[in-house]
């Protein structure tokens, strides 16, 4: 589920940072460029876990910060394909089940195709139910346990948007609260996992104890 990624950056140390040592500095300084972040084609950055290389520092003119070329290790949120990984409902719609690690991970989702055969969403119940035969029906419920296998990795080029469509959105924003309608916010997220709960011991964690 973790991996250690080795990357490269060109790190610059303000001013205000120069009262720390240099591994301090740049950790810092690291950490809050890619810590909680999606790195593109690699996975969810957690931490930064060492650091490996560190060159000489440089000062550029017009500019009081020292640049520094390091080399280190990042703790990445990575699960491979085939991996089987336990999560939480977190929410049960018509297209099929989005998990959620508490926390760590939210970006996860099962489609209908990837549930049991058989299975079929109740919007009465808000949830989807596995009939195993005519006498149990099983329940995929909110905030229940769910153990399932990891299908595919999904990263997406998220661009940031120019200052007229955070103007508009923010807009858009405003006035669904103003009508007391909740504002769906569509964008997709920068990196997602398809999951897939098709074969004995996935689903819901207590079917099986």
């Amino acid at each position: 589920m973790f991996t250690l990624s080795k990357i490269s950056e060109l790190v610059r140390i303000p001013p205000d940072q120069f009262h720390r040592d240099t591994i301090s500095s740049i950790t810092h300084e690291l950490n809050n460029g890619y810590a909680n972040k999606v790195i593109p084609h690699i996975g969810l950055c957690v931490t930064i876990y060492d650091i490996l290389d560190v060159d000489e520092g440089q000062l550029k003119p017009g500019d009081g910060a020292s640049y520094i070329n390091v080399t280190f290790r990042a703790l990445v949120f990575k699960p491979f394909v085939g991996e089987v990984i336990t999560g939480w409902i977190s929410k049960c719609t018509a297209e099929g089940i989005k998990i959620s690690l508490l926390g760590l991970f939210n970006d996860i989702f099962i489609p209908q195709n990837m549930l049991f055969e058989g299975c079929y969403y109740s919007p009465d119940e808000n949830a989807w139910i596995w009939p195993m035969d005519e006498s149990n029906q099983l329940y995929f419920d909110v905030n229940e346990k769910v153990r399932f296998r990891v299908e595919q990795e999904v990263f997406v080029d998220v661009k940031p948007k120019n200052p007229k469509e955070r103007e508009q959105e923010e807009q858009e924003r405003q006035q669904a609260e103003e009508g007391g309608v909740a504002y769906n916010e569509t964008k997709s997220p920068a990196y997602a996992l398809l999951g897939s709960c098709q074969t004995d011991g996935m689903g819901v964690v207590s079917w099986w104890e």
